[in-house]
């Protein structure tokens, strides 16, 4: 499927998905290995809380953590170091996270090799993930001491921006899955679901969240826990096929101390709605049957 048809697909997130379209929900418990950075690493046990609340019998089975940290760094940890590859090597991983800076680098290729050669059923998502300092200026290392002001961020170009990055993480993706020969690896747009999150602040429709500002811990954009949940609501639903919608507030909201409980309530819910709408109208992110309309 060609890039443009994903991006313009993603463009329809207020349509319906059409549960004819959609891939059966996974219903059991899997069990999930992670390597990542401080973009992403928080997803290993949210992702495992938003499972148990659903009823699933979700395993953490492996986790890599390392800041600041491309694939290649996780992949160069020698494997008498490495709780991840160790446990890919024994086969018993059904889903592999990963997030790399910006763009995928050719560790991810290596991880996928290693474990489908032990597990032909094994899954890995790639995260795209909402853009350091609100811009798509993919070098490495990053510019963490940029001055941001994140509620001055025009949004428009913001959603351009984050649509190319978009594209160039679903042309990697696509090149990986080719040279497999099927479908293997899957993205998690959760930078999408961020701009439109943020969108959503400026109309006044988040209840609880005034400024664009509250989604950060820092001028880079380290996550705070409602663009954090977001997230992880984005990766259940990879993972597990599913819709969060209806799932119980996360405990960890109790942070959010200036926010009444029933605006706590509704934010979950938008944050989820968010996220299934993403995710499902996502061609790459495994959950729309293939050849469904976009």
């Amino acid at each position: 499927m060609k890039a443009a048809f994903i991006l313009a697909a993603l463009c329809l997130a207020s349509s319906i998905v059409r549960a004819q379209d959609l891939l059966p929900p996974i219903t059991t418990g899997l069990r999930v290995a992670t390597c990542g950075h401080s973009f992403h690493v928080f997803t290993y046990h949210q992702v495992e809380a938003i499972a148990k609340s659903a009823g699933l019998d979700h395993q953490v089975v492996g986790l890599s953590s390392i800041g600041g940290s491309t694939v290649q760094k996780h992949w160069d940890v020698p494997e008498d170091k490495s709780a991840v590859k160790q446990v890919l090597k024994t086969g018993k991983v059904d889903v592999l996270t990963l997030s790399p800076i910006w763009l995928p680098d050719d560790a991810i290729e290596q991880f996928v090799k290693l474990g489908i050669e032990h597990n032909p059923a094994l899954r890995i998502t790639v995260q795209e993930y909402w853009m350091p300092n609100d811009e798509y200026n993919p070098v490495y290392p990053l510019d963490t001491k940029k001055k941001v002001d994140h509620n001055a961020t025009d949004l428009g170009k913001l959603r351009d921006d984050t649509m190319r990055y978009a594209k160039d993480i679903e042309d990697y993706v696509h090149g990986i899955n080719d040279h497999l020969g099927k479908q293997a690896v899957f993205i998690v747009p959760v930078g999408m679901a961020a701009v439109t999150l943020r969108e959503k602040i400026v109309k006044g429709e988040a209840p609880g969240l005034k400024t664009q500002a509250e989604l950060f811990r820092d001028n880079w954009g380290h996550a705070l826990p409602p663009l954090q949940f977001l997230s992880s609501y984005c990766h259940y639903a990879v993972i597990y096929r599913r819709s969060p919608v209806g799932l119980p507030v996360p405990l960890a909201f109790r942070v959010l101390k200036d926010m009444s409980a029933d605006d706590k309530a509704k934010l979950n819910n938008l944050l989820q709605e968010i996220a299934w709408d993403t995710v499902s109208h996502h061609p790459m992110a495994g959950v729309m049957k293939p050849g469904a309309p976009k």
